[in-house]
């Protein structure tokens, strides 16, 4: 599966701020989160980060593919 910037994602397990829902907004060798409860950013290696991600909530129509 490919992933964006800007994709809205649900993850499996929840952020202590009740939220399961996060924004990509950097893709690579790592990932970035950005959390839509707090606002809080996490990056997290590539692998983890994929396995972590349940489903995409929105996609980013304009962002580049990686």
């Amino acid at each position: 599966m490919e992933y964006k910037i800007g994709d809205v994602v649900e993850l499996k397990k929840q952020h202590p701020c009740g939220s399961k829902i996060w924004t990509i907004i950097r893709v690579g060798v790592d990932f970035k989160f950005k959390c839509c409860g707090c606002e809080h950013i996490v990056m997290v290696e590539r692998q983890k980060a994929i396995k972590m991600i349940k489903k995409i909530v929105s996609e980013n129509k304009g962002e580049k593919n990686v």
